[in-house]
């Protein structure tokens, strides 16, 4: 872009030689200086007389911050003032510090002001009530600028040390949310270096001065570096404003320079010669700005702009210079639906020669056309354009179309499964458990780095990428790229490079239709699979071969996996009635031309997406999804008996339990029955440079939230002389020996709990069961896998192990169950059943289980028997009555099978004819 040295102001004198600070007020009438003087001027705008005085003020004055009624000034003495604007005269003391102040801001609802010094900390103090005051301390550093956001909601602090700290003002007490190192330099407070933190109009991002004398600008959503405003200035910049609208932005520095720079492009469009320039200040409608030097000199530039730029000061609030702009890419993969029915100019005029009536009836025919009297009220001839007046109309009006009155629906976005958006100039391709691929931005061309985990089998790579990618996948077999189409016309491009081949040349570009971008794309040991915007799948195979182009039922595409010939799409189906649509999924073989899962749901709660799809290595979909559970697709290659089953909720993580660590987790695979995931911390939703490490979870399936408890000791074991066992229920009302604290637990657990306890929630119950369901899950998707291909001699020996280890954990189960006592015998008989064993060893084992543990149930009964009930039923009243059946049962099954002699089992046979009813 051209640069013009624009013409000269006439200089004022405004103060004596000294630090000099202008800045107009909000509505752009007066602008106000300070200086090294106790006089403070005001200039009206637009008037070129005398400026009026504020005598009596403070002298050295360093830091001046504007509103419309009133301005604040701080001195190096340590005071901040409050003038009033209405009287042009001081008002009061709005704050005393022990050092100098080195700066002052106002809030954008002028309800507080800022004030930074030389001590360590940062104070806010109300305006209208300076006993309102907060203190930022955590920065620990002196400070030398300090700027509010245009919403209000941060400040932003260039302390001494060389850190930008960002606090955020939303909550009562202001709370350090960030620390923005590496970006300026190490200052002292006295400096005229400038470091200062200016926020673009638009309040994503803000500028702010590098000591290699260039703008970096910061964006506050991911507090990454941007675009740069370079090789501008020889020397250190010391001040810095944007204009109004966010389209240009003015530095000057020690090199005698001051400049006008282009927030589009970053190129400089305007130059002008002054030295020692300490402050700029743009007028907030006009082409107009004023700057201040340490002469104490004031310069007001009427066309400060020149004439050729002058129409980007006219242009609306302008975005903040990004790399990669979040908002544009949002944007870009955001559908725009068109509205159902007829447009506005299909239904032909009635000026038209096609169609035209007026020539073939009577002119005056439908004038009077309302024959139908309404005698009756009910409405006929209301709303003539329709049958009834809608009941809406006095809200929406009227409708172009007679079904235009609908919301709109809102589509699931398309994403890439393992990468991540741009965060300032680099970005993840693809993030697995073979490697990952990044991107840096280079402004002409990107560089691209492929990186693997494992270097025994391949080497890394980086090349210089003129094709600008955005997306990538990687595996053993090679590498994939793909582009978006460029703005000269350009066509997207696919480029496969194998990591090694037979042949010379290993890699090969196919160029998609022009018009038509890529969504999303997956790469398996067989097949190349993309998905477009122009809604269609196209499958190559390893080395570009079309194998197969179709236009899937559920569009808009989402996204895509694969695994071997296996592939996996999803697209947004049908609206419900919120308005979302629901996420359809189908899975087919490209190799046999079938389709096991033909549009199927997506399990999703209400308001929740999907983050990341891909398969696991035993070939079992997953999907993470954005409540941070864990699922997995059961029996998928059984068309129409497919289901998710979770195998993690992360947010009943143990490490959360205690609600003081607040962490996400991005997927990256699920692989050697565990999920591997990167931490995230600090609120972020992507991982970002340098690489962070790979954590794994074991699975564990949202049964309970409970902790984990040890076994209950609320049922009392009382032991007679003789050891027998006597109290076999808790119930002992002759001993005597429970006292008032043992009585009133036992109460309070009958009311509450229903004299039960939790079995999920006891140390010992709850792995097994976790380990049962997760290797019943194993064994079922194995045994899937095994039905639908050939199976090998390991992979049904590894079924047969898995449906081993399933008993053995049943068993541990039912040991669990025995010791508890007879109130869980029904669930001991259902461990039982649940045993996959049919050679019958497995129900040999539970048996001597139950008979070892229930030993001393079985001398109880039948002892029992000798010595008191000496052929007297009537004496079982203490046993379990028709509610207690099922333990009964379960008692009388345990004494056949394992009662040592004949005679002690006869012994029983009379009671078990009194409970018949009940054992049947």
């Amino acid at each position: 872009m051209t640069t013009l040295i624009a013409s000269r102001p006439r200089s004022r004198p405004a103060h004596p030689p000294g630090a000099t600070y202008c800045a107009y007020t909000p509505d752009g009438t007066r602008l106000v200086t300070v200086g090294s003087n106790n006089t403070t001027r005001l200039y009206k705008t637009g008037y070129e007389g005398e400026p009026t005085n504020i005598d009596d003020c403070q002298e050295q004055n360093l830091a001046l911050a504007t509103s419309n009624n009133y301005f604040v000034a701080g001195s190096e003495d340590g005071t901040v003032s409050l003038y009033s604007l209405d009287t042009n005269a001081f008002d009061r003391f709005l704050l005393r510090t022990s050092l100098p102040v080195r700066d002052v801001a106002i809030s954008p609802d002028y309800q507080w002001c800022a004030v930074a010094s030389d001590e360590l900390t940062v104070r806010l103090v109300g305006v209208h009530d300076n006993t309102q005051l907060r203190t930022l301390k955590e920065h620990g550093k002196p400070t030398k600028h300090l700027t509010f956001d245009p919403k209000g909601s941060l400040l932003a602090l260039s302390c001494t040390d060389g850190v930008i700290y960002i606090y955020s003002l939303t909550a009562e007490h202001p709370e350090l949310i960030r620390k923005v190192d590496g970006v300026i330099g190490r200052l002292d407070t006295e400096s005229e270096a400038s470091s200062r933190a200016v926020w673009h109009p638009d309040g994503r991002a803000f500028a702010v001065p590098t000591p290699t004398r260039d703008i970096q600008v910061i964006s506050k959503n991911d507090w990454e570096k941007q675009r740069v405003f370079k090789n501008g200035h020889d020397g250190d910049i010391t001040a810095l404003a944007w204009s109004p609208n966010g389209a240009m932005l003015a530095s000057a520095g020690r090199d005698k320079k001051l400049l006008i720079w282009s927030a589009k492009d970053q190129s400089v469009i305007a130059r002008y010669e002054y030295p020692n320039v300490t402050d700029i200040c743009w007028h907030p409608t006009q082409n107009l700005a004023s700057f201040t030097t340490s002469d104490g000199e004031l310069y007001i530039s009427p066309d400060f702009v020149p004439e050729q730029f002058a129409s980007l000061l006219r242009l609306p609030k302008q975005p903040a210079p990004f790399i990669h702009d979040p908002l544009t890419e949002l944007s870009n993969n955001t559908r725009r639906l068109e509205v159902s029915g007829p447009k506005p100019d299909a239904r032909p005029r009635r000026d038209s020669v096609d169609g035209d009536l007026d020539d073939l009836l009577d002119e005056n025919y439908g004038a009077d056309d309302d024959f139908v009297v309404d005698d009756d009220g009910a409405g006929y001839t209301l709303n003539a354009g329709r049958k009834r007046p809608a009941e809406d109309d006095a809200i929406y009006e009227s409708h172009p179309t007679k079904r235009g009155n609908f919301v709109q629906p809102q589509h699931h976005p398309s994403f890439q499964p393992g990468s991540t958006p741009w965060r300032g100039n680099r970005k993840y391709l693809c993030l697995n458990l073979i490697g990952f691929v990044w991107t840096v931005d280079q402004d002409s061309h990107n560089t691209v780095t492929v990186e693997f985990y494992d270097h025994e089998f391949h080497r890394d790579f980086h090349f210089t990428d003129t094709f600008l990618y955005d997306k990538a996948c990687l595996n053993d077999k090679g590498s994939l790229f793909s582009c978006p189409p460029k703005d000269d016309g350009s066509p997207a491009v696919v480029f496969y490079r194998p990591h090694e081949t037979w042949t010379q040349r290993n890699d090969w570009r196919i160029q998609l239709p022009k018009g038509e971008a890529v969504l999303a794309m997956s790469l398996s040991d067989s097949y190349i699979t993309v998905t477009t915007t122009g809604n269609y799948v196209r499958i190559y195979t390893l080395f570009g071969i079309p194998v197969r182009v179709y236009r899937p039922k559920s569009t808009p595409i989402v996204t895509c996996v694969s695994w071997r010939d296996y592939v996996l799409t999803m697209g947004n189906g049908p609206v419900g009635a919120d308005g979302m649509s629901r996420l359809l999924y189908t899975i087919e073989n490209i190799k046999r031309d079938e389709v096991v899962q033909n549009e199927d749901t997506v399990a999703l709660p209400e308001g929740a997406t999907v983050k990341s799809v891909f398969f696991s290595d035993n070939g079992d979909p997953c999907i993470y999804d954005s409540t941070g559970t864990l699922l997995t697709l059961l029996h998928w290659r059984r068309p129409s008996r497919a289901v998710w089953v979770p195998l993690l909720d992360t947010r009943l993580l143990l490490r959360l339990a205690s609600g003081r660590k607040k962490e996400s987790y991005f997927p990256i695979a699920v692989a050697d029955n565990k999920f591997h995931c990167i931490i995230l911390k600090g609120g972020d939703q992507y991982p970002y440079f340098p690489r962070p490490l790979l954590s794994e979870f074991d699975f564990a399936v949202p049964l309970t939230s409970a902790k984990p408890k040890k076994k209950s000791s609320k049922k009392k074991q009382q032991r007679n002389g003789g050891g027998d066992l006597m109290d076999l229920d808790g119930e002992d009302s002759d001993n005597g020996n429970s006292t008032a604290s043992e009585a009133n637990d036992s109460d309070s657990d009958s009311e509450n709990n229903n004299n039960t306890t939790d079995p999920l929630t006891t140390k010992e119950s709850l792995p097994l069961t976790q380990s049962f369901l997760l290797s019943s899950l194993r064994a079922a998707q194995l045994s899937d896998m095994l039905e639908s291909s050939r199976s090998t001699a390991s992979q049904r020996a590894t079924l047969a192990r898995l449906e081993l280890d399933i008993d053995k954990t049943l068993l541990q189960l039912l040991a669990i169950e025995c010791r508890e006592g007879e109130d869980r015998g029904m669930r001991a008989l259902e461990v039982v059943q649940l045993m996959k064993d049919r050679t019958g060893r497995m129900i040999e084992a539970a048996g001597k289980v139950a008979e070892s543990l229930c030993a001393s149930l079985k001398k109880y009964l039948v002892g029992f028997s000798r010595s008191k009930w000496k052929g007297d039923h009537t004496t079982l009243a203490g046993l379990p009555g028709p509610g207690r059946g099922p333990t009964l049962r379960y008692i009388f099954i345990l004494i056949d099978r394992f009662a040592p002699s004949e005679s002690e089992s006869e012994s029983i046979v009379p009671h078990r004819r009194r409970f018949g009813g009940v054992l049947r």
